[in-house]
């Protein structure tokens, strides 16, 4: 599976595409979903909801195992893709076409300590090892 190069991303699995209207687009990435396995529940943050950097705001949950999913940069809730209450496994179809959540960021500057997809595929790597 290639990282798409448009995208930033977390070492917690996230990946983050930011908006023309600034608004960053949240999910988590293929490698995260593989790992996890078939998923049967995902729960969302509210909407309005005022998240901080690296704070628990969602877990997905499969078979297996579950995982909390960290907000990558501060700010708000604006949406949430509820089409996964009812179908979660649309994330282990397509992880980068699945999104989370959209944020409004609160502070722009904390995205210049997202990862590219070079750095990022370092750590999908060695989370393999």
């Amino acid at each position: 599976m290639t990282i798409p190069a448009d995208l930033k991303y977390t070492k917690s699995h996230e990946w983050i595409r930011q908006e023309p209207d600034g608004t960053l687009t949240v999910g988590i990435t293929h490698h995260a979903q593989e790992s996890l396995g078939d998923l049967v529940f995902v729960e969302l943050p509210a909407v309005g909801r005022k998240l901080k950097q690296e704070e628990e705001c969602a877990v997905v949950e499969s078979v297996k195992a579950a995982a909390d999913i960290f907000a990558p940069v501060s700010g708000e809730v604006l949406a949430v893709n509820t089409e996964l209450a009812d179908a979660p496994e649309k994330i282990n179809q397509d992880a980068y076409a699945a999104w989370l959540f959209k944020l409004k960021p609160a502070a722009v500057d904390e995205l210049a300590g997202l990862l590219d997809a070079a750095a990022y595929q370092a750590v999908a790597d060695a989370d393999q090892h």
